[in-house]
């Protein structure tokens, strides 16, 4: 079972509901119990934060912030949050019209990516990426989308 906080610090006039977000999370969440954060947000606070931590100018679809305890916490109060997801929402909304998506499945794959990252994955090296795409492909097929990284598939 997924635990899942949704915050809307953005002013788009459309997004999923919190039902979808809590699918969409809990279909890429480990097994057992999980916690995680996920806000909302525009262009300008986007692209702070993705400054600020990835040194990188500019908004971007989703920002991942893994849950690193304080040192000595024992691992019996370690609870079960995964971590943070900050989804700017005009970025998700602009990159599906781009790639021919609908908004539903992009903002399901930007969750799923997240909360992927969330527990580990990453796409830098190759073979990372190679994992972690199959497993994004896996877990949104059951959620009954198309392969994101598919253009035709994707557009149809």
């Amino acid at each position: 079972m997924i635990q899942i906080d949704i915050e809307n610090a953005s002013t788009a006039d459309s997004l999923p509901d919190a039902a979808h977000f809590r699918r969409w999370a809990e279909a890429a969440a480990p097994d057992g119990d999980a916690e995680v954060y996920v806000r909302v947000v525009d262009e300008a606070e986007s692209a702070e934060l993705n400054q600020t931590y990835r040194h990188k100018s500019g908004p971007t679809n989703v920002l991942s912030f893994p849950f690193e305890p304080p040192e000595g916490l024992p691992e019996a109060e370690l609870g079960t949050f995964l971590g943070d997801l900050v989804v700017c929402a005009a970025v998700v909304e602009r990159e599906a019209a781009e790639q021919g998506k609908t908004p539903e499945a992009h903002w399901a794959h930007m969750l799923v990516h997240g909360m992927l990252h969330l527990q580990g994955y990453d796409h830098i090296e190759d073979g990372e990426a190679e994992a972690m795409e199959a497993e994004e492909i896996a877990i949104l097929d059951r959620l009954g989308f198309p392969n994101p990284y598919d253009a035709e598939a994707a557009q149809s």
